[in-house]
């Protein structure tokens, strides 16, 4: 046998028995309901940012792709000093750490 819920209507206050939206209003009152529409908003987003990254690379990687060789070479340059710099910064955060450590 199914549980009755009763739940009070958030928007104009009248108690429903069983139902995801309101019967006077049509306003969404499943708790359940709106966990699943955020559950799939959230995926929503994680997939337009992928797409949205995975169209609009950054100025290094447009660099590297293009169609003039100068370009090129001056894309992998930057890709390459970014990188360098990258791992410097984290070596000096490591020795930092470590020193801190002690």
């Amino acid at each position: 046998m199914a549980s009755k819920r009763i739940v009070k209507c958030p928007n104009c206050g009248v108690f429903n028995t069983n139902r995801e939206y309101c019967k006077n209003c049509n306003t969404l009152i499943s708790h359940q309901k709106k966990r699943e529409l955020k559950k799939q908003a959230v995926a929503q987003q994680e997939i337009e940012k992928v797409i949205y990254e995975k169209e609009n690379p950054n100025l290094a990687e447009r660099l590297k792709n293009h169609s003039n060789i100068f370009y090129r070479i001056f894309g992998w340059i930057l890709y390459s000093v970014i990188t360098i710099v990258s791992l410097i910064g984290a070596g000096l955060a490591w020795l930092i750490a470590m020193v801190a450590a002690g």
